[in-house]
């Protein structure tokens, strides 16, 4: 019997929020969007999905396709 490395990939959203200036709640999705020097990103965490991967990975890392299950 061996031993084999099996990678799970959980896809994931990464959240940022920022604080702009604006007359409504509009305006303030607008001026986000759009960027600009006064936006600045701060990260706010990680939300993890139900879609999964999981692969066997080689002797040399790379993911053996053929052992894939799921997503």
């Amino acid at each position: 019997m061996g031993r084999f490395v099996v990678l799970s990939r959980v896809d994931a959203l990464v959240d940022y929020v920022t604080e702009v200036d604006a007359d409504d709640a509009q305006e303030a999705a607008d001026i986000a969007y759009e960027g600009g020097e006064g936006v600045k990103w701060k990260p706010a965490g990680i939300t993890e999905t139900d879609v999964r991967r999981v692969v066997t990975l080689s002797v040399d890392g790379e993911e053996m396709e053929s052992t894939a299950r799921g997503e």
